[in-house]
C-alpha cells in the first residue's frame, strides 16, 4: 500500500508507476483505492463511477477500469456533505458526521472488492487517501491504516519535498501513528526532488537514524507530464499559443480533466479563472461540469460571468457548455426533489432554449458517436443527474448511435453537450477548435501523451522498484502477504 504524508504527495503517480513496471514484467497487477474523495471521476465499462486516478492506474496496468478498483467514491457537494458512491452506484447523500458512522458499512464493500481483485491478480497495489496521520479520523478508518491493518499489508510512505518540510512531514506522520501502524511502514519515498542529491544525503541519513527505516528512493521532479489529476486543477501548459480559451473555476467544478487536451495544444492559451479574478478577453469560453449546478450558477452570476458572456458573444466569441455548464446555458434549472440540496427553480443564463430538471437518477455511461457540425468521430462519457428539454435540442451538437445529443444555437456561436472527454478524441477536438475559430492543423492525441507520461514515471521509478525487490528477496515476508495475492517475484537486477 502506498500512503502519503499529505494530499497530493504523489501517491497516485507512484501507484501508476509501480503498476506499469510490474505489467512490463508480465505480472498481472491491478490498482486499488479503498476510498476516494474527488470530483474528477471516470466511467467504467460496467457502467459505474470511480476516481479518475484509478482509471489512469488501470491504463498503466493494461486494464479496463472496473468499479472494484475504487469501491467507495465521495463526490463533495458542499463543505460538509458529499454524494456517496458504492461499487460505482450512488448510495446516498450524506453529511460528514453521518458518513463517519456509515464507514463500517462502506468497509464491507471495500473488503469485498479487495478480495475479488486479490483472487484474480498476482499483485494488488493499493493507494491511500490524504494522510494516515489524521488522528481525528482514525476511528472507523477505511482509507489508510484502517484498511492496511484489516488486510495486514505493508506500507510505503510518500512525501513531497517540493512543497518543503519533507523531514518534518515524515517524522510527524510516524509520531501520529500507533505502534503497529509504524511497524507496518517498510520505508519512505521522497518525491519531486530537484537539485544536488549530495546536499540531500545528510538529511536522508538523519531520517534513517531518526526513524530506523530506509529511504527506498528519491524520485525526480518531472516536468511536462500529462496525467489525469485526481482533484487539483492542472493549469501548467507546454506552451501557450495565441488562441485564447477561458474556463471559470466553479466552486464545485467537476471533471476538469476535460481540458487536459487543450493544455497540451501548442496553439491554445488555456486560462482557469477563479473567484475574484478579472475575466480576460477570449476566443472561446467553456463552462465546465459541476457537482452543484444551481449553486455554481449563482456563483457564476455573482462573479460577473453573465455580463462577460453577453459581451463575448456580442463580439463574435464562441461558448461551449459541458454537462452542468450546458444546463447553465439554458433558461431554467429545476430541482423538484432536492437532488442537489434544497428543492427549487433557478433562472439560468438564457443563452440556449432549453429547460432542465434535475433528477435523482444518475446517468453514467460511455458513449461514441460523431459530430453534427463536422465529419469527425467523438468518444466520451456521461455523468449527470438531469434531463433537458427545449427547441435548441432540434439542432444537436453530436449524434450518439444516431441519437441527437446536445444543442447548438441558431447563430452557431453556442454549443452545449452532456459529453465529458469530448476534447480527448483527436478528431473531435480539432473539429471543435475549428468551429470555435482556431485555424490550425495541429492534432493532439491525449491518449498517446498519457502513455508517454506513464512510461516516463515508470522509468523514473525504477530505483523504487529495485528497492522493493531487495526487500522482497532479503527480508522475511509475512505469510499472509502471499495469501492476500501479493506474492510478487521481483526480478533480480
Amino acid at each position: 500500500m502506498v500512503q502519503g504524508t499529505t494530499s497530493d504527495a504523489g501517491k497516485s503517480t507512484v501507484v501508476a508507476a509501480l503498476c506499469r513496471l510490474l505489467a512490463r514484467q508480465g505480472i498481472r497487477v491491478v490498482p486499488f483505492k479503498p476510498q476516494n474523495m474527488a470530483l474528477n471521476s471516470a466511467v467504467t465499462a460496467d457502467g459505474g463511477e470511480i476516481g479518475r486516478a484509478q482509471a489512469l492506474q488501470a491504463q498503466a496496468a493494461g486494464l479496463a477500469p472496473h468499479t472494484d478498483m475504487n469501491p467507495v467514491l465521495l463526490k463533495p457537494s458542499s463543505d460538509t456533505g458529499a454524494q456517496v458512491i458504492i461499487h460505482g452506484k450512488v448510495r446516498a447523500d450524506m453529511n460528514a458526521r453521518d458518513y463517519h458512522q456509515y464507514k463500517t458499512v462502506a468497509m464491507q464493500a471495500v473488503l469485498a472488492s479487495y478480495r475479488r481483485l486479490a483472487g484474480q491478480y498476482e499483485a494488488v497495489i493499493v493507494e491511500g487517501a490524504g494522510s494516515p496521520a489524521e488522528v481525528n479520523l482514525r476511528e472507523r478508518d477505511i482509507a489508510n491504516m484502517g484498511f492496511a491493518e484489516a488486510v495486514d499489508c505493508p506500507v510505503i510512505l510518500v512525501a513531497d519535498i517540493d512543497r518543503g518540510g519533507v523531514f518534518a512531514h515524515i517524522v510527524g506522520t510516524l509520531a501520529c501513528l500507533s505502534g503497529s501502524e509504524r511497524q507496518r511502514i517498510i520505508g519512505f519515498v521522497i518525491n519531486r526532488f530537484r537539485g544536488d542529491i549530495g546536499l540531500l544525503e545528510p538529511g536522508l541519513e538523519w531520517l534513517e537514524r531518526q526513524t530506523g527505516k530506509p529511504v527506498l528512493a528519491v524520485l525526480p521532479y518531472l516536468q511536462g507530464l500529462f496525467l489525469d489529476a485526481e482533484d487539483a486543477i492542472q493549469s501548467a501548459q507546454t506552451a501557450g499559443g495565441g488562441f485564447r480559451v477561458v474556463v471559470p473555476v466553479l466552486p464545485r467544478i467537476s471533471n476538469h480533466t476535460d481540458f487536459d487536451a487543450l493544455r497540451a495544444h501548442p496553439d491554445v492559451d488555456l486560462k482557469f479563472i477563479g473567484s475574484g479574478q478579472a475575466i480576460p478577453p477570449a476566443d472561446l469560453i467553456i463552462l465546465p461540469g459541476s457537482k452543484s449546478t444551481r449553486a455554481d450558477l449563482a456563483w457564476l452570476v455573482e462573479q460577473g460571468w453573465q455580463e462577460a458572456l453577453t459581451k463575448h458573444l456580442r463580439y463574435g466569441g464562441k461558448v461551449i457548455g459541458i454537462c452542468g455548464g450546458f444546463q447553465m446555458l439554458g433558461k431554467t434549472i429545476a430541482d423538484p426533489h432536492g437532488a442537489e440540496g434544497l428543492p427549487g427553480v433557478s433562472q439560468a443564463l438564457g443563452l440556449l432554449d432549453i429547460d432542465t430538471e434535475l433528477t435523482q437518477h444518475k446517468r453514467v455511461i460511455q458513449v461514441r458517436g460523431r459530430c453534427a457540425f463536422a465529419d469527425a468521430g467523438v468518444a466520451g462519457y456521461e455523468i449527470h443527474m438531469g434531463t433537458s428539454q427545449g427547441a435548441a435540442l432540434t439542432n444537436p451538437a453530436f449524434y450518439i448511435d444516431d441519437r441527437p445529443e446536445g444543442a447548438r444555437s441558431a447563430d452557431g456561436q453556442i454549443l452545449g453537450t452532456y459529453l465529458h472527454g469530448l476534447f480527448d478524441t483527436p478528431q473531435a477536438s480539432a473539429a471543435l477548435l475549428h468551429w470555435a475559430g482556431l485555424a490550425s492543423a495541429t492534432v493532439i492525441d491525449l491518449a498517446l501523451l498519457r502513455e508517454k507520461s506513464l512510461d516516463r514515471i515508470a522509468d523514473a521509478s525504477v530505483p523504487l522498484f529495485e528497492a522493493l525487490a531487495a526487500i522482497r528477496q532479503n527480508l522475511a515476508i509475512p505469510s499472509n502477504w502471499i495469501t492476500h495475492g501479493i506474492d510478487i517475484n521481483f526480478p533480480s537486477r
